[in-house]
């Protein structure tokens, strides 16, 4: 992996290649990363071979000092309690001075995301202690590129999009479908691409299983989810699986129940898994038969008609049937909707080849933030007379705002959720 960096505001960035080219990692987002649990936060193991369980990530500090204070950590199985600072590479411990400085004497783990390119000591505090390091980028629950395009979704739709609406209101009808049309093909390749990583990972049973429990988790719970399927995989819920303190004791201390609707309560979200599992137990098994025999191919010439094509090939038909006889009933509305869109069919097109894409253009939403939604209202591009809301128009809106940032600038708007 090749990357270079420059310095910004609130710490470096490193530009690395992604699918379209370069793309930014910050590291600040690393910061998130650690925050909030997205790696194997249980039997990590350090640069010296010592097995790492993350108790508690620490307090994020955004001064002066270490990058997060008060850490609990399994440090081959003796608890310790101290600083972390997070880093991309080994050699910034003594490039940012951290070895002379007294403030970092606390520091009991060395975060970095790239393994170092030659064999190097060990970081020392300035009081002469070794400090155990962590070479994070093996033990991602996502790519890196996944994880900026995450993110950078995230700040976009908090951003006003009132002037990429004016901007494809200014297009002639046809010039405006196809724009979003062309956008909405880059997203579901992306996604496409995220699959395969994930799939080269951990195979298509617990590719399957790991994306349904982070979409299950979505948004506020995702990374305690992904720490659930990485220490029960699929096999082990069959017949009943773990008890439910032992699935909430993986989670860690992520789990976040305030402020989330009962409907995402992450409680009742593993119930549902459970549920499942019990009715369909070999269920990515039993998707990727039943998509087989399934009509997925859908004429990409009809995407200017979206409900003539949804009469057409039954969508609605289709989507129950994914409900009833790979989800086992267990799941419906908006959330069914998020599973099959950024799911089931970008894994199922990356394991089989199956050229899904229309379909899932002229499929149901899901859970679109609510900004996407007024802004292709205000486009004409979907309610009001016009198409009826699907997930390409909500992809391709997402894809023009990442491509032209300054287009959702924020010009004092509402903050959109």
């Amino acid at each position: 992996m090749t990357h270079r960096y420059n310095n910004a505001v609130g710490g470096q960035v490193a530009e690395l290649q992604g699918l379209y080219g370069p793309y930014a990692f910050s590291e600040k987002l690393l910061q998130k990363v650690w925050l909030l649990g997205l790696f194997e936060t249980r039997g990590a193991l350090l640069t010296d071979g010592a097995v790492l369980d993350v108790l508690a990530p620490g307090r994020w500090n955004l001064l002066g000092g270490p990058d997060f204070r008060g850490a609990r950590l399994l440090i081959g199985g003796r608890e310790v309690t101290g600083d972390v600072e997070v880093h991309f590479n080994a050699a910034d411990w003594q490039r940012h001075g951290h070895d002379r400085d007294p403030a970092y004497n606390d520091v009991v783990l060395h975060v970095v995301l790239f393994e170092p390119r030659r064999a190097a000591p060990a970081p020392r505090t300035a009081d002469g202690r070794e400090v155990a390091q962590l070479v994070l980028l093996p033990w991602l629950h996502c790519s890196l590129e996944e994880f900026a395009s995450d993110d950078a979704v995230e700040a976009l739709t908090h951003q006003h999009t009132s002037r990429l609406a004016e901007e494809l209101l200014a297009l002639v009808p046809e010039e405006r479908l196809e724009r979003l049309r062309a956008a909405a093909e880059k997203r579901w390749k992306q996604k496409v691409h995220f699959a395969e990583v994930r799939l080269a990972r951990l195979g298509w049973e617990e590719a399957c299983h790991h994306t349904a429990l982070e979409i299950l988790g979505y948004r506020f719970n995702r990374a305690p989810m992904l720490a659930v399927a990485a220490r029960y995989p699929l096999v082990s819920w069959r017949g009943g699986g773990a008890g439910d303190a032992l699935l909430w004791e993986a989670g860690g201390e992520g789990w976040r129940q305030q402020g989330v609707r009962p409907a995402n309560d992450p409680r009742r979200r593993l119930e549902q898994y459970r549920a499942w599992v019990g009715a369909v137990p070999d269920w990515p098994e039993r998707w990727r038969l039943w998509a087989e025999a399934a009509e997925l191919r859908v004429p990409q010439a009809d995407l200017g008609a979206v409900a003539r094509v949804r009469r057409t090939w039954h969508l609605a038909a289709w989507r129950e049937q994914v409900a009833a006889q790979v989800c086992g009933g267990a799941l419906s509305g908006p959330r069914l909707d998020t599973l099959i869109g950024n799911g089931l069919l970008p894994l199922l097109a990356a394991h089989t080849g199956c050229p899904a894409f229309a379909r899932w253009f002229c499929g149901g939403a899901g859970e679109a933030p609510e900004g996407i939604l007024v802004a292709l209202r205000l486009a004409g591009v979907c309610g009001r007379g016009a198409a009826p809301l699907h997930e390409g128009a909500v992809q391709g809106l997402l894809h023009l705002g990442l491509e032209q940032p300054d287009t959702f600038a924020s010009t004092g708007g509402e903050r959109l959720q």
